[in-house]
């Protein structure tokens, strides 16, 4: 039996057809500009570490959050930047370092939470640190914050 008919794309037919980046607004600075902002930040949240200023650290790199398909590598960079701030942070310190945050920030912070989850393997951090923050920050922000995450377009 012939099943090639179901690998044809007909949205390819259909001018109507909704694509992915009219969804949300596209970065409009260069790649290689996000890339580089993403390693400044990386550089700013390892000295506010140093000083142990961890909700600053997080603010560094909550704000201006990369997105759009083109910037994959500053997505990774980011993400390893707040892995180490997860990591570092005392699970004491946990909810009023969620309450000094903005609620764009919480919905940001759940969105790189989310995308340390989908890592194969879960990456270089423990399943326990996040889903501590996890469960820290639907306790301080709610849940939703959760479907804010879930329905946003941009991800990161």
């Amino acid at each position: 039996m012939d099943n090639a008919f179901r690998k044809i794309d007909i949205d390819i037919y259909d001018e109507d057809v909704l694509q992915e980046e009219e969804l949300f607004d596209a970065d409009p600075r260069d790649p290689a500009q996000v890339l580089d902002d993403a390693k400044q930040r990386q550089n700013a949240v390892r000295g506010a570490l140093a000083r142990s200023d961890v909700v600053g650290a997080l603010n560094i790199v909550l704000e201006d959050a990369p997105y759009g398909s083109k910037v994959e590598e500053a997505k990774t960079v980011s993400l390893q930047t707040l892995l180490t701030i997860l990591n570092t942070t005392k699970a004491t310190e946990i909810p009023g370092v969620i309450r000094s945050l903005s609620l764009d920030g919480q919905d940001t912070l759940m969105k790189y939470l989310y995308k340390g989850m989908a890592m194969p393997g879960w990456g270089d951090i423990s399943g326990s640190i996040l889903l501590g923050w996890h469960e820290k920050l639907t306790e301080v922000a709610g849940t939703g914050c959760i479907v804010r995450t879930m329905t946003d377009r941009r991800i990161v």
